[in-house]
This record gives C-alpha cells, sequence and structure tokens, in this order.
C-alpha cells in the first residue's frame, strides 16, 4: 500500500507540479526539446540510485552555445527526480551535460532548439542598460516601465487546490490595470499587529496563521528543517508560471522578518539550503528579480554582513543573472556595488524631495520606490501607514515618477494577510479599490517614453517636472490646490517653442484635453486647464526644438 501511495504522488507530481514551464521527462528517447525565446522549459531526470539528503546534493547542466557556457543548477524535486529548468534569450541550438554528486545521473545529455518569441507582448527578462543605467529595459530593448503591486501572501491564494482560480483572477484584474510587477514573499505567516473584527464575519478573506502551508517540513507552528517541502514549491510554481503567462514580473523577497515566520537560524544548514533552493528553482524565469529580505535591515534579525553574503549567494547561483536588490534603502544606500538598482523606502510628505536626493545620489542605477506609506483603504483597516486616501495615494506614486524613479501601489484589501482577490464582486457597501487610476498612469507612459525623461526641479515652482530633450517633450505635474505653477529658470531659453503644443492629462479618468498651441508667456499654460482645482493633472508640452 506504501508502494501505491508513492508511486501515486510520483505520477501527480509529473501531471501536477510544473505550472506553466513545459516538462520534458528523460525516460523519452527523444533528446531534442524545442522551446521559443524566453519559454520556460522542464527536463526531469530520474535516479534509481538511493539518495541520502537529496536536497543538498549538487547537481549542474552545463549548457554551450556558440562558445557561450552556462553551468545551471539542477534542484531536487521529490521521488528521486532532479530537474533542469531552463530558459534562453538567445536563439540557437544549445547542448546540455549533466554532471554532479548523482553518479546515475552523470553524463545524462541533450539539445534544445530556441526559436523566436511569438508571443506579442513577451520581451524578456528585466535587464540593465549601458547606456541608460537608470532605467529598467526587456532582454529584447524595450524600456520596461516598473509599476508595481504589493500581494505578500500570494503564494497561498488557491494552496491545495487542483486550480488556480482565485490567483487567476487576481492577476487578471492587476494586468488589466496596468500592473506589471508584484512585490511577494516566498512565504509569510502572519501579522503581529491587531486585525480588524470585520474579518471575523469574512474568514474568506484571511489568509495569515495557516499550518497547512510551509516551505520546510512540519508547519510554522511546528516545524521540522530537516529538509524542504516539495509540495509547497509545485504550488509555487503554478503561481510563477501564470505570472509569467501574464508577463507580471515576480520582485520575489525571499525572507520577512515581522511576519511571525519560524524561520531556521541564520548561516545554519536548514537556512543556507531554503535560500538556495529558492535561488535553483526560479532563475529560469525571466520575469523575476531578487530581492534578498522585505525590510532586510529591521527588527534586529540580520546584519549587513549577513545580507551581503545573501547577495553572493545569488550572484553565485543564478546562472541567469537575474537582477538584484534589497527591500532596505540603507543597506543600498551604503552597499549601491553590490545591488542593481536601489530599492528606497520613504513615508515622509516630502516625498519628492527624497526621491530627487536619491536620485541624485545614485545617477547610474535605476531608483525603485517600494513602499512610501501610502496605502490605499479597503473595506478592513489592515494596516492604514500614514496616507490611506486613494487621491493621496496616486500622488505619492506620481512623485515618484516625477523625481525620476519607479514605484509601488498598495491596496489594504490584497498587501497582507487579507486578500480580496475579486474586489469588485463583493457587496455594494464595500469599498473598491482605484486600480484604474494607475491603469491610467500606465497608459500615459505607454504613449510618453518615459525612459528618456529626466528630473528637471530647476524649473518647478510648485508643481513637479520631467524633461525630455531627446523628444522635445517637457511635463509638468500640478496638484489641484495649485492656482498657477510657472516655468521657472533659463531652461527655456534652450527651446525654440514656435511649434509647441500643450495637452492636459487627467489622472483620475485618463481622459486627455484637446491639443492647442503654446503661447510662451508668463504662466500662460494653467489658467487654461479643463478641471482646474477638481483634481491632479499634468500638462504636456510638445514640440520643443533645442537651439543648443
Amino acid at each position: 500500500m506504501k508502494h501505491k501511495s508513492g508511486l501515486l504522488l510520483f505520477i501527480c507530481s509529473i501531471l501536477f507540479s510544473y505550472g506553466f514551464a513545459k516538462t520534458h521527462n528523460t525516460l523519452d528517447k527523444n533528446k531534442k526539446i524545442s522551446i521559443e525565446q524566453w519559454e520556460v522549459h522542464d527536463v526531469v531526470f530520474h535516479s534509481k540510485l538511493k539518495i541520502e539528503k537529496p536536497f543538498n546534493k549538487k547537481m549542474f547542466a552545463k549548457v554551450v552555445a556558440k562558445g557561450k557556457t552556462q553551468n545551471i543548477p539542477l534542484f531536487y524535486n521529490g521521488n528521486n527526480t532532479w530537474i533542469l529548468r531552463y530558459s534562453s534569450s538567445e536563439i540557437g541550438k544549445k547542448t546540455y551535460n549533466i554532471s554532479g554528486d548523482v553518479k546515475d545521473l552523470n553524463g545524462k545529455n541533450g539539445v534544445f532548439i530556441v526559436t523566436k518569441n511569438t508571443k506579442k507582448n513577451r520581451h524578456g527578462g528585466i535587464v540593465l542598460n549601458e547606456t541608460r543605467p537608470d532605467k529598467f529595459f526587456y532582454e529584447d530593448g524595450t524600456h520596461y516601465f516598473n509599476l508595481a503591486f504589493e500581494c505578500d501572501w500570494l503564494f497561498a491564494l488557491d494552496y491545495a487546490k487542483d486550480d488556480l482560480k482565485k490567483t487567476k483572477h487576481l492577476l487578471n484584474l492587476l494586468d488589466k490595470n496596468g500592473y506589471n510587477q508584484v512585490v511577494m514573499n516566498v512565504y509569510t505567516y502572519d501579522v503581529s499587529w491587531q486585525k480588524d473584527p470585520l474579518l471575523k464575519e469574512h474568514p474568506e478573506h484571511e489568509y495569515g496563521g495557516r499550518d497547512d502551508v510551509f516551505p520546510f517540513l512540519g508547519s510554522n507552528t511546528n516545524p521540522d528543517f530537516s529538509a524542504l517541502n516539495v509540495a509547497f514549491f509545485n504550488h509555487f510554481d503554478k503561481v510563477i508560471g501564470e505570472m509569467h503567462n501574464k508577463e507580471i514580473v515576480s520582485h520575489l523577497m525571499i525572507y520577512v522578518w515581522n511576519k511571525l515566520v519560524n524561520w531556521p537560524d541564520m548561516n545554519t544548514e536548514a537556512d543556507n539550503l531554503y535560500f538556495d533552493y529558492v535561488v535553483k528553482r526560479y532563475q529560469a524565469y525571466p520575469n523575476v528579480v531578487w530581492d534578498v529580505s522585505k525590510e532586510a535591515l529591521f527588527y534586529g534579525r540580520a546584519t549587513k554582513e549577513y545580507i551581503s553574503n545573501r547577495i553572493e549567494r545569488i550572484r553565485e547561483a543564478d546562472a541567469f543573472n537575474r537582477l538584484v536588490t534589497v527591500h532596505d534603502y540603507g543597506f543600498c544606500k551604503s552597499n549601491s556595488d553590490e545591488v542593481d538598482f536601489i530599492s528606497a523606502q520613504n513615508w515622509t510628505h516630502p516625498l519628492y524631495r527624497f526621491m530627487l536626493d536619491v536620485k541624485k545620489k545614485f545617477p547610474k542605477k535605476p531608483i525603485f520606490n517600494i513602499e512610501h506609506g501610502g496605502y490605499e483603504e479597503s473595506p478592513y483597516k489592515v494596516f492604514p501607514g500614514d496616507y490611506t486616501n486613494a487621491e493621496a495615494c496616486l500622488r505619492r506614486n506620481y512623485m515618484c515618477l516625477f523625481a525620476g524613479a519607479y514605484t509601488t501601489h498598495y491596496w489594504q484589501g490584497t498587501s497582507w494577510n487579507v486578500v480580496i482577490h475579486n474586489p469588485f464582486e463583493q457587496p455594494e457597501d464595500f469599498y473598491k479599490p482605484k486600480f484604474d487610476y494607475f491603469k491610467h498612469m500606465n497608459s500615459l507612459f505607454k504613449k510618453l517614453p518615459f525612459e528618456n525623461f529626466q528630473p528637471n526641479p530647476s524649473m518647478n515652482s510648485s508643481g513637479y517636472n520631467l524633461l525630455n530633450k531627446k523628444d522635445g517633450m517637457m511635463l509638468f505635474y500640478v496638484p489641484k490646490e495649485n492656482h498657477v505653477v510657472s516655468i521657472k529658470g533659463n531652461i527655456t531659453k534652450h527651446f525654440n517653442w514656435e511649434k509647441a503644443t500643450k495637452q492636459w492629462f487627467n489622472t483620475l479618468t485618463g481622459e486627455f484635453s484637446e491639443v492647442r498651441n503654446y503661447e510662451k508667456k508668463r504662466s500662460d499654460f494653467y489658467p487654461w486647464q479643463p478641471w482646474r482645482g477638481e483634481v491632479d493633472a499634468i500638462l504636456i508640452i510638445r514640440g520643443l526644438e533645442s537651439v543648443d
């Protein structure tokens, strides 16, 4: 009976484990595997040997093409199986050969035939660009307008379910509304603060404190750190795979210290086992960027040396060179050479000035405001931060953008232990999030090349300015309370304004006003504004010709 149940588990793992990565079983005779650019494929290897501590075994695939070599770590997936998870940004023929601690798998080999990507909205992994080092790009050269959304408990929505019904519904909403990244945890347990009593009437929205979900054996309450829980990661594969299917980036925080997780002690065998396994298992996904820990140096848990060591482990194990950051501005500021982009957290009211200072300090790195204290209200009081009004939260996101940084939206109904995956299907008296505000933000910068804009605070009076010399454009963000916002400084002398036009953008509705000719007069532009005093709006000036 024990043998039959083990066989059933093995079959189920092959059929259901791999999310949206295609699977090739090496028992098949055909060793040539055809995949598209940036498609993720699993090659499964089966050992006949009795292996002790299989998670500790080191296995690698040496992938060779056109003189280039990748040493990709395999990961153990239970039932004496190891997986080579592979994707490629380059087309062509790739050969692989397996070697490592499991003797009967040594010498296994095969061929990947990588063909050109045919998926319209797929552009590859997120990378840096030498000519524009302060912006994000996809591997195909397209700019990546990083508009993130926090959902720490995304991994738990459909745990132990055969489908991803809730997960897909929420990801569809995010995709529809212009979000292209989720800031998320691999695992988190529960919050330490008091929960809204209203949650007792809606337990379907509570995901904290579940002891049936844990990346190790046992549970968070009673952990067994001797091995990892393959079922947990098989489910997580599906989540990351669905995000990849929708071209949504996973900003993957490997640790979190303030959510009551019963982690193994730092630098122990179990600690390293978990951390390395995450990197091995998810590095092939082009939609992954690494973050060592949420608020890495808060709460007295970790040291700078420990975080630096974790970054070194990522760099050593990740054969795909995915981007790395740390959710801790203090660490990023003092160890900027160790991270690929700067993650900043700041709740102060003068957020724009703070982000400008970060931008000035690190002009050759992308800047990402990962948390600004704006947590839009929800039907439950989850964690209000300092700003809950939807328009105030939106403004803080625009403050980041107009300082030349990328940004993140938090909604209290999804960011932490409370996850309302279908907010627009809730009762009428439930608060509905203003996701559409961010849909309009994304659509604006689909029309305007954010990668060519730089903040120019010398031009500001009381609004915020972005200047695009290359395309002859200026943007002015004008808060609704402003009576007049003037162009300041000598910048006006550097352009011919004869062909310039002006147009307004409504940040709440996404509407554009008519286009008018621009007449360069003192404070000329602001008295004409279709929504003056009603909403924050953005003035778009086009057609500037440089005279320098």
